[in-house]
């Protein structure tokens, strides 16, 4: 049986990754439309190695009669026409950060809780949660579910993807003019990005942390428990694709160190490469490309009760983006939730 997907956004990073991804797993895809804003209308993307779509305009496309709308095209458009797409019949898997926190939209992460995919048939819309969090509470899971997870301080090393296209381009423009002694242009981040690290992602609010790091706590919490208290300090670096998270939790239970390498070791999508040695850990230029979610520099934390400490890495724009909605089809179609809600 095949399924007539829709993927809006798709000329921008992770529409592009989507439709990759979507060709690499062999999504049982019997029809696919690539669609983006009315000035992108003609332009061509790839789908799988032989196959090009040309791109259709999000604006005026009918969803009557397709199955399955992968979403990221910006919160604000994603906020007009993902609703527009789901009264038409289409299941929307939104990347965007519009709908994370409204009570009868599912935000899922399927290695954690597939689960609750049962709860997306009254607004048709399932939420992708932010890149950061979901590499985060991939590797908190199995640890939570065996100590149980009190309290997270994190901080993130962010790759410029997070911000899209024009943000990479903006690194490497600023790269290059430090070595020819051109000013810097600083156009999609506050400071210049170039061998910087800016510890502003996103806007601030009143309390002085950013929306980005109130999201990693509010999503953690809707994720994986209400009762986890996450502190989060979120850094962009200069780094093109690849999101790093230093985190430190503290729980209920006592931690064996060794229990918990073991632990997660045998969870769905994590990788362990913990070699206390030079090189024995993963960083953002090899997680590149990979579905894992990757665990390194694993150490107890004796400055709390039961605390420990690890090293985290993903590629954003795949398992933070593009892969994590693609497995929610998946999950759908296992879970028989997709035709029976049509």
């Amino acid at each position: 049986m095949g399924y007539r997907v829709a993927v809006v956004g798709a000329t921008g990073a992770v529409g592009r990754e989507m439709l990759k991804t979507l060709a690499e797993r062999n999504f049982p895809v019997s029809d696919i439309a690539a669609l983006a804003s009315a000035r992108s209308a003609g332009a061509e993307v790839s789908f799988g190695e032989d196959r090009v779509l040309r791109v259709q305009s999000l604006e005026n496309f009918d969803f009557a009669g397709w199955d399955i709308g992968l979403f990221s095209p910006g919160a604000a458009i994603s906020a007009v026409h993902a609703p527009r797409a789901a009264a038409a019949g289409c299941i929307v898997i939104d990347n965007t950060s519009q709908f994370r926190m409204e009570p009868d939209v599912p935000l899922v992460v399927p290695e954690v809780n597939p689960e609750a995919l049962t709860r997306y048939a009254k607004r048709r819309i399932i939420a992708n949660p932010n890149c950061s969090t979901i590499q985060m509470v991939v590797a908190l899971k199995p640890l939570h579910d065996r100590y149980h997870c009190k309290r997270v301080v994190v901080s993130t090393y962010q790759s410029v993807s997070g911000a899209g296209k024009e943000a990479m381009d903006e690194l490497y423009g600023n790269t290059r003019a430090v070595f020819v002694n051109d000013p810097p242009k600083t156009e999609n981040f506050t400071k210049n990005i170039a061998f910087n690290v800016i510890p502003h992602i996103d806007v601030f609010l009143e309390d002085g942390s950013t929306k980005e790091e109130w999201k990693m706590a509010v999503e953690t919490r809707k994720i994986l428990d209400p009762d986890i208290a996450v502190f989060a300090t979120c850094v962009r670096v200069p780094v093109f694709i690849g999101h790093a998270e230093a985190v430190t939790a503290e729980f209920e239970e006592p931690v064996n160190v060794g229990e918990a390498r073991d632990l997660l070791r045998n969870a769905p999508g994590i990788v362990v490469l913990d070699s206390r040695e030079d090189g024995g850990y993963v960083t953002p230029a090899e997680a590149q490309g990979e579905d894992a979610t990757y665990v390194s520099r694993l150490r107890r934390d004796p400055t709390v009760p039961n605390g420990l400490g690890f090293w985290c890495v993903a590629d954003n724009l795949r398992k933070g983006a593009a892969l994590n909605a693609v497995q929610i089809a998946e999950e759908l179609i296992a879970r028989s939730l997709l035709r029976d809600a049509a």
